[in-house]
């Protein structure tokens, strides 16, 4: 049985962090912290200024294990209760869904959502509700 722990300070946190974030980038460099699409800027740049934000992005979302680690000692630690096949599907599966909806959770979900997107909103709504079927089907139905 896959446990969720329950952290809201941690999880508070975070969101915070990632908030502060998207509006350091929209102030700054006037681009919305969409991670899929920042992963593709850095593989297909348009120019180098476009590529240097869009990698030291990247480089601070790769180094902050580091940070934690840096401040308490240890790596945070990282459980994946599932096999390499099922990480395997659910990367597959959640690449369709970034092609389809035109962006990911980040960019949506975050950035979308706060500049009132029609189009974030129902894309939001629609990874929720597929993640929720999806947590369902795996902890009840098969029971993985």
């Amino acid at each position: 049985m896959i446990e969720t722990a329950f952290t809201p300070v941690q999880s508070l946190g975070g969101g915070a962090l990632i908030g502060i974030a998207a509006v350091l980038l929209m102030t700054t460099v006037g681009r919305i912290m969409g991670a899929t699409g920042i992963l593709a800027g850095v593989i297909q740049p348009t120019g180098l200024a476009d590529w240097s934000w869009r990698a030291s992005v990247l480089a601070g979302m790769i180094s902050g294990p580091l940070a934690v680690m840096l401040i308490t000692g240890q790596m945070p630690a990282v459980e994946v209760p599932v096999s390499t096949t099922m990480l395997v599907i659910g990367g597959f599966l959640v690449g369709i869904g970034v092609t389809f909806g035109a962006g990911c959770t980040s960019g949506h979900g975050v950035c979308g959502m706060a500049r009132l997107s029609t189009r974030s909103i129902a894309a939001t709504l629609t990874f929720m509700l597929t993640t929720g079927i999806t947590v369902f089907v795996v902890r009840h139905v098969i029971g993985a």
